[in-house]
């Protein structure tokens, strides 16, 4: 079987395998040799100028098939605005099909009336066979995001959409993970997780104070969920270190638990009227890391995961944009650019007044 990366090199043995039959048979025709040179010659011309044309029309319709399907990709998978109100945001996309920016990851971020929501998924499979599901789930998710007064809702109307395309495509099985985030003004945040990977938490602790120095009007209340003072727990790591001085701040990097995970949609059905759970508050400077499996699930050539959460570590300080480009670079570097799931990345950063 000829692979892609051969067909170049058939195409120019066929061209040259060719033009030496051809001027083969002109020498060894009885006549004149100026004449069979030139019948050649003529020969050789003409075989390369309808190479040339060929090759130069389907150089253009490559070129056009690729602006139709990087239209349709990026009205399925929206480039995200870099600011929401108090957030910044960024994300990227990796596919495993070759030649695609999109396969069956999704992620969207929208400003509602009921506060910033967001969501990332994962359908089952990857690359362009999976299009077709996420584009249904994401479809319904951005209509739903505006209309639905309970996070709820919305999940139930995803999971809707997901058993219509099931039944209209007569697939065998297809489940999706969602993770759906409502984040609210003051940075209070709410979760629904439908056997989704929980994302990364980057937090920087606030200075303790010396006792006496903070007064009641000094006084700073925890979120719930997220602690009063981040610590740095067994096999966690973060920015500075011991020798740095007690004034030197580290940027924690932890797991973000938000409660209960149901099953991923298409499963079972979705509980009726569920509740998302109350994950506390975003400070601001806090960075909220969401990512699909293909992350952390991507191996190198010894069979090695890749390290997410110490590539977070050592960027915690970056911008939202430059911490996904360099988690993208990462992980292309770790798995030598060879994915074999699709990976989905997506960062939130609190810039609120305290």
């Amino acid at each position: 079987m000829i692979t892609r990366g051969e067909t170049p090199q058939v195409r120019r043995a066929c061209v040259l395998a060719w033009g030496a039959a051809a001027v083969s048979w002109e020498l060894s025709t009885p006549g004149r040799l100026g004449a069979s040179l030139a019948s050649c010659a003529a020969f050789l011309l003409l075989a390369t100028g309808c190479a040339l044309h060929v090759r130069r029309e389907l150089t253009a319709e490559l070129r056009r098939t690729r602006e139709i399907a990087g239209a349709a990709q990026r009205a399925l998978l929206r480039p995200l605005p870099g600011r929401i109100g108090s957030l910044a945001l960024a994300a990227a996309q990796l596919s495993a099909s070759r030649g695609a920016s999109v396969g069956g990851d999704l992620y969207e971020a929208v400003p509602t009336g009921y506060g910033v929501r967001v969501v990332i998924g994962d359908v089952r499979g990857h690359g362009l066979p999976a299009l077709g599901a996420a584009a249904a789930v994401l479809g319904a998710f951005r209509e739903a995001a505006y209309d639905e007064p309970a996070l709820g809702g919305v999940l139930a109307r995803m999971e809707r959409a997901l058993s219509r395309h099931v039944l209209a495509q007569d697939a065998a099985e297809e489940f999706v993970t969602v993770l759906l985030l409502q984040i609210a003004e003051d940075g209070s945040v709410q979760a629904l997780n439908c056997g989704h990977p929980w994302p990364y938490l980057l937090r920087e602790p606030q200075p303790l104070e010396a006792c006496g120095a903070c007064g009641p009007s000094r006084a700073r209340a925890a979120p719930r969920a997220f602690g009063a003072r981040v610590r740095a727990e067994p096999g966690e790591r973060g920015r500075g270190g011991a020798g740095e001085g007690p004034a030197r701040r580290r940027t924690v990097v932890r797991r973000f638990h938000g409660g209960e995970v149901l099953p991923p949609l298409g499963v079972v059905p979705v509980p009726p009227d569920p509740r998302p759970h109350d994950c506390g508050q975003l400070w601001p400077g806090d960075v909220l890391f969401l990512h699909t499996d293909g992350a952390e699930d991507a191996r190198d050539r010894d069979g090695r995961f890749f390290p997410l959460r110490g590539v977070l570590a050592e960027q915690a300080d970056d911008t939202p944009a430059r911490l996904v480009a360099g988690v993208h670079a990462a992980l292309l570097r770790h798995t030598g650019g060879q994915l074999t799931d699709d990976v989905a990345l997506l960062v939130l950063r609190s810039d609120r007044n305290p």
